[in-house]
């Protein structure tokens, strides 16, 4: 298992640079006075397919030499990483396919075919996932790009802390959520080097709380079908991101669907941005721990921004 390095994401953010955007830290006067930090939001849903996992599909897809590239790219996903690897993809010219359940939002699957990705739809379990992707790679030969257990990927996600580093000062906690951990791990290896004494806090949703299980056993938890309405987090960590997990995570707080709902709507309201269930899991896990976080300046990633309009979860 090849562990990516400090300097593996440092080639990966020059190797994007012109695929990607730099995105801007957000800030609220009034979600400060509710929570009692100082809360900082690096804008994520602002990337243009939507989503962090923009970089590290890039940093994939344009790390591929002209051999490797003729074949295309494959993977399966609830949505982002497939919508971000489509999109890089396309930016190169080159095939994608993908794998999604057919529970994923329209949102997803819409933004996947914009960028010309072919999608093979599954049951949504990871099981199912995994075993239909093999057929399809099977059939295209595509270059498979893991939406989180992939070095490529996970230094190119590594790239974002290095970016909030440079533009908020003095954090104390940067926090994102956890699903399969691809982002946390690209966290960790980025601050472990850059700025170790920061914190590193996942969030989690109760209802698919297979990291925080995992942490608190010390190995790998996987749940097979969690159902929860932070569809990007249902996925469970593997080998590689449990390395970083393991090894630099502070810890991993939950948070029900009703917090993460309420969380939502007040991001909704007060930063005035577009942003998906998953991404309201580290405020609302804030909320219920006010104590924790008093005082302190807090980084938050705001991953994706990608959601069903017309089913929003405060409507049903």
């Amino acid at each position: 298992m090849y562990i990516p390095t400090y300097d593996d994401m440092l080639t990966a953010h020059a190797r994007i640079k012109p695929y990607i955007h730099r995105t801007p830290v957000r800030t609220s006067d009034f979600l400060n006075e509710l929570t009692g930090a100082q809360l900082f939001f690096k804008c994520e849903n602002f990337q243009e397919p939507g989503a962090f996992k923009v970089r590290g599909a890039s940093n994939a897809v344009f790390g591929l030499d002209d051999a490797q590239a003729k074949m295309g790219v494959a993977t399966h996903s609830s949505g982002n990483h497939a919508s971000c690897l489509s999109y890089a993809a396309n930016r190169r010219g080159i095939p994608c396919n993908v794998v999604m359940p057919s529970t994923a939002p329209q949102a997803k699957k819409d933004t996947v075919r914009r960028y010309g990705g072919q999608i093979t739809e599954c049951e949504p379990s990871t099981t199912s996932r995994e075993e239909t992707f093999a057929k399809v790679q099977a059939a295209t030969g595509g270059n498979f790009v893991h939406p989180y257990n992939d070095p490529r990927v996970i230094a190119g996600q590594g790239t974002c802390a290095k970016e909030f580093i440079e533009q908020a000062d003095g954090l104390d906690v940067v926090m994102a959520p956890i699903g399969g951990g691809g982002m946390i791990s690209g966290t960790c290896l980025t601050l472990s080097n850059l700025a170790p004494e920061v914190q590193i806090i996942a969030a989690e949703p109760e209802q698919a709380n297979d990291a925080y299980r995992s942490f608190k056993a010390g190995y790998i938890i996987a749940d097979d079908a969690p159902k929860t309405i932070a569809d990007g987090l249902l996925v469970p960590l593997k080998d590689l991101t449990w390395h970083f997990v393991s090894k630099h995570v502070t810890d991993i707080l939950t948070a029900s669907e009703e917090d993460i709902i309420h969380a939502m709507k007040l991001t909704w309201k007060h930063l005035r941005i577009v942003m998906e269930a998953s991404s309201a899991v580290p405020l609302a896990t804030i909320l219920k721990n006010k104590d924790r976080f008093a005082g302190k300046r807090v980084g938050i990633i705001i991953t994706g921004g990608n959601v069903d309009l017309d089913i929003l979860p405060w409507l049903k």
